[in-house]
């Protein structure tokens, strides 16, 4: 048997059985990938039910559901968050993984996508009454495509009052193209109800085939053979031979392990119509983990490996696919294994993201990324694993071990996080980690009250710790503490997370960086004579200021003669004079000041007392000399600029230019990204971007990405 039941729990209470797995031919990984509310999460308890996983349905509206047991999730009505459901169907093991189909998760979706080895995409049926499939869902059956993994299409809710299943059919062949046809069409009774399904292969029931079968078997078939590798079969076919059943449902299963063909399944999940039919091709269509290739492997040192395979006897390499916390038990971390076996009481070593890190978003954003990768350091670590689970939405059911291929859950693994790679103490691997989209939303949080602050440090480090597309900034010029995000959706997500962790937060705008340069060149007398008793304090300075061109920083030079400043003092007027630059000049509660920069200055008078200088009054002389100059000079404010590079179809083209142009942005150039797609570069202010990622979806009805560097600084103009 290569299927088990072991007995388990629930985090705080309820026995339930676990599915162990001992055999990876027997496993089936599939992703579950959609717009939100196309009925992901309803057909996954429709499976449960249906394969008696779990005793009846749960309700997405009532919060009932084995995947939306997160209080956001409930609160929002959809799924914010991955989750795996296993179930049993023939003797395989199926992990259905359920992700979000709102933009701001694309997080929890690539963490799908690399835990899966195949997806399952879902379309509501009423989508083609609007002639088009979701420009969102498109884009990520394009990447999908890019490497190749199999893929499926279900068309759920076929008995919603506004389903069209034959134009949701045609308009899902015209989005996805060649190799997506029907393996099954509806029977309908008198009230035009669907009551089941004809099946085009095997042609059954008898005596039920709807209108235009015999052509959409025809186009099935022929999309088949072009797949096969048996040359014959189309010559054969052509000369009107019947084809063996089996030998179709041989080409049909590799062309779909293959990534080739995509047969399209009608699926009423409350009434249970096309279910049975869907479980056939989860488990006889989909490949298992031994036929989908791995992650490229190497050691945490940078050497290479030998390619691994899903072998239980090889070398333990897992991956972290996604992090939480459980009330009752603390951090979970779901981990996908790649190869060998994970066995509890075992340790295990813990590797965390060695790549090389892009560049910093700008200077004064410190640790976030600029594009894909993880910005993190690198971290290691042994752990001693004491139990595995297998999960089912937030059941965790104990089981005596984990083979590749599978998928489990760890507790109390401290120092996983999303993306680390698990292995074996005496054999450390690093797994490479996948890639994510950079969260361009900036939310500024703040405790309302001291005593909140240090839950908000312990809260915020747990939350970024398992959210691998959010990003912390604390920015030292502007001292806000900000929170990268990837939309207003998981804005909202993560600030409700934080407030359950028991931090009273609130938020406030994001403030941008700014700097300022002199006007033009000015002499000045830094002047500084203070006599209270005893030693006093003199200094006398006077200082030339001139701007530098835009980039150069500061200089300082001295031309003092005579020693009318002591050489020993020099230095102290440049220190004064640089901290007062940095300092900035502004005057008022309201802000903090903007630092000085492309300024350079020259020492070259001054006057000293023999008893009362010092270095501290040359400083605060050097300090009181850029005041001065401030005045004389004039300044100027510079904004930071960031170069961004907007991915567009070509029919937002326009929109997104004269947007750009309105949040004073200088277009680069554009290059043809694609069949249908630009790219756009462009110069804008920061100010301008703080929250263009969500206009920008907005714009362009989520079809468009984009990425920011910082160029440079500039003057602000219409500031």
């Amino acid at each position: 048997m290569a299927v088990r039941a072991d007995a388990g729990q629930r985090a705080g209470g309820r026995s339930v059985a676990g599915l162990a797995v001992t055999d990876p031919s027997r496993v089936r990984n599939v992703v579950l990938v959609g717009p939100s509310g196309a009925g992901k999460t309803t057909l996954v308890e429709a499976l449960l039910a249906h394969t008696s996983t779990i005793p009846r349905r749960g309700s997405v509206t009532e919060g009932t559901t084995v995947g939306d047991h997160d209080p956001a999730a409930v609160r929002q009505q959809r799924s914010i968050a991955l989750s795996v459901a296993p179930l049993l169907h023939e003797d395989h093991k199926v992990n259905l993984i359920d992700t979000p189909g709102y933009g701001d998760f694309v997080g929890e979706l690539r963490a799908g996508l690399r835990a899966a080895d195949a997806a399952l995409f879902v379309v509501p049926a009423d989508a083609g009454r609007e002639g088009t499939v979701d420009p969102a869902i498109v884009a990520q059956w394009e990447e999908c495509a890019a490497v190749g993994m199999p893929r499926a299409v279900v068309v759920a809710r076929c008995d919603h009052p506004r389903a069209d299943l034959e134009a949701t059919i045609a308009a899902i062949q015209e989005a996805f193209g060649s190799g997506v046809a029907p393996l099954y069409l509806p029977i309908r009774d008198g009230s035009d109800s669907i009551t089941a399904l004809y099946g085009l292969l095997s042609q059954t029931p008898d005596g039920q085939a709807p209108a235009g079968a015999e052509d959409a078997r025809g186009t099935l078939i022929e999309g088949i053979i072009e797949q096969s590798e048996d040359e014959t079969l189309m010559d054969r076919y052509l000369e009107g031979e019947e084809l063996e059943f089996a030998t179709l449902v041989e080409d049909l299963e590799t062309a779909v392990a293959r990534g080739a063909f995509h047969p399209v399944i009608p699926v009423c999940a409350m009434g249970g119509t096309g279910l049975e039919a869907l479980l056939e091709v989860l488990v006889g269509g989909f490949p298992s983990p031994l036929e989908h290739p791995l992650p490229h492997v190497r050691g945490i040192d940078g050497s290479e490996h030998p390619v691994l395979t899903a072998d239980p006897d090889g070398p333990l390499a897992a991956e972290v696919v996604r992090t939480s916390a459980d009330a009752y038990v603390g951090r979970v971390s779901l981990v996908r294994v790649f190869s060998g076996t994970l066995r509890p009481e075992s340790t295990v070593h813990v590797s965390g993201h060695h790549a090389a890190l892009p560049e910093p978003r700008s200077a004064d954003h410190d640790g976030a990324s600029n594009g894909d990768g993880w910005a993190d350091e690198g971290h290691d670590a042994d752990e001693r694993i004491a139990h595995v689970y297998s999960p089912l939405g937030a059941t965790l059911r104990e089981v005596d071990g984990c083979v590749a291929g599978d998928i489990c859950a760890l507790t109390k693994v401290g120092s996983a996080e999303t993306g680390d790679t698990v292995s074996a103490s005496d054999h450390p691997l690093l797994l490479d980690c996948w890639n994510l989209p950079d969260p361009l939303l900036p939310i500024a949080v703040l405790a309302k009250s001291r005593a909140d602050e240090d839950a908000l440090v312990k809260t915020l480090a747990k939350i970024v710790a398992a959210d691998a597309t959010l990003r912390l900034e604390r920015n030292q010029e502007t001292h806000q503490t900000v929170l990268w995000c990837m939309g207003e959706a998981h804005a909202d997500v993560v600030l409700g997370r934080l407030r359950a962790g028991g931090a009273d937060v609130e938020t406030e705008p994001v403030k941008v960086p700014m700097r300022m340069t002199f006007r033009k060149p000015a002499r000045v007398t830094g002047r500084h004579v203070k006599q209270s008793g005893g030693h006093g304090q003199y200094a006398v300075c006077h200082v030339e200021f001139e701007p530098l061109p835009q980039g150069i920083g500061f200089e300082f030079e001295s031309r003092v003669v005579g020693g009318s400043v002591p050489t020993q003092f020099i230095p102290s007027v440049e220190k004064g004079v640089r901290a007062q630059l940095e300092r900035g000049v502004t005057e008022g509660p309201s802000s903090a000041s903007s630092p000085i920069v492309d300024v350079k200055a020259i020492l070259v008078d001054g006057k000293a007392h023999s008893v009362d200088s010092s270095d501290a009054a040359f400083q605060t002389a050097g300090a009181l000399a850029v005041r001065e100059a401030a005045q004389a000079c004039g300044t100027v404010l510079l904004e930071p600029l960031d170069e961004v590079t907007v991915r567009i179809p070509d029919e937002h083209l326009g929109a997104v230019l004269g947007d750009l142009s309105g949040r004073r942005g200088r277009v680069l150039g554009t290059d043809v990204a694609g069949p249908g797609r630009t790219l756009v570069r462009a110069e804008v202010p920061q100010t301008e971007l703080l929250r263009y990622a969500v206009d920008l979806r907005a714009m362009t009805s989520g079809t468009a990405t984009f990425a920011r560097a910082f160029s440079r600084y500039d003057v602000a103009i219409g500031v």
